[in-house]
């Protein structure tokens, strides 16, 4: 099973930046897809989850509106669009398939490696 997470980057607050995470290996999708971030000397803590058949949302309450979880069935990729990025949204975005709806990493599954953003002031 691979979770392949690509997209971070660095980008002035402000700005925005979109996650992707490729899924392979899997027989079927696991009922929901998540993205938790870590930043350093944090713990790791949810951002946004979909359930992947119906496609319902669920966010971490800091996102406020800023942060878009979607996915592609066919390409078995779920998306995270980032908006109005601010310094404290720094961190390693993972990606994590969970049977049920989650939200600590406690509850995850499968995780994928990680991508860094960076958001400057």
């Amino acid at each position: 099973v691979q979770l392949q997470a690509s997209g971070g980057g660095e980008v002035q607050a402000g700005g925005s930046l979109r996650l992707s995470c490729a899924v392979s290996g899997l027989t079927t999708i696991d009922n929901f897809m998540n993205w938790f971030r870590q930043a350093p000397g944090k713990e790791r803590e949810f951002v946004a989850g979909i359930k992947w058949r119906e496609g319902k949302t669920s966010y971490a309450d800091f996102v406020k509106g800023r942060f878009t979880i979607s996915r592609v069935s066919a390409k078995n990729t779920v998306y995270l669009l980032m908006n109005s990025l601010e310094p404290e949204d720094t961190a390693v975005y993972f990606c994590a398939s969970s049977n049920e709806k989650v939200n600590t990493a406690a509850g995850a599954r499968y995780w994928g490696q990680g991508t860094l953003v960076t958001v400057s002031s």
